[in-house]
């Protein structure tokens, strides 16, 4: 089953944001930057817009903005606006259950995947999106805000 790559995407397309000027940007350069679909942006950016993570402006010169400062959008943020799927989901049938360990399984993971989400949530709690973006800066040496092109 393949993995979701909407939080690597949308974190990308936020930092995008995040380093600019506060100039609005289109889905197509955020999609360039990404080296993925626009429509795949817009999907994403759907989801944030309904979590208040960005705003749209519309018209010429219109595109995507943060809707609060980076210093407020935490990883976790992202994460919830963008992924709907449990992070270690059970088996999609339920394991025999006359079988010593199919009868058991699931009871002896629940914990353990509880606290392994647990311990994501805390890790993404703690880091901005302008964390993000001013590592960002750092790796690809730039100064924020950076001047994005129209």
């Amino acid at each position: 089953m393949p993995a979701s790559t909407r939080f690597a995407v949308a974190v990308h397309a936020l930092a995008v944001l995040a380093v600019g000027d506060g100039q609005p940007v289109r889905s197509e350069d955020l999609s360039y930057s990404a080296s993925t679909s626009a429509v795949v942006i817009r999907s994403i950016l759907a989801r944030l817009n309904d979590a208040g993570l960005t705003r749209s402006q519309l018209g010429a010169g219109g595109g995507a903005l943060l809707a609060r400062p980076a210093e407020r959008i935490q990883l976790l943020d992202i994460y919830l606006a963008v992924e709907d799927a449990e992070i270690f989901p059970m088996h999609r049938t339920t394991p025999c259950p006359t079988c010593p360990v199919g009868g058991s399984i699931q009871q002896v993971l629940k914990p353990h995947f509880e606290r392994a989400r647990q311990a994501l949530e805390q890790e993404l709690a703690g880091v901005s999106l302008a964390d993000v973006a001013q590592e960002v800066a750092s790796v690809g040496n730039f100064e924020m805000p950076l001047t994005l092109p129209s």
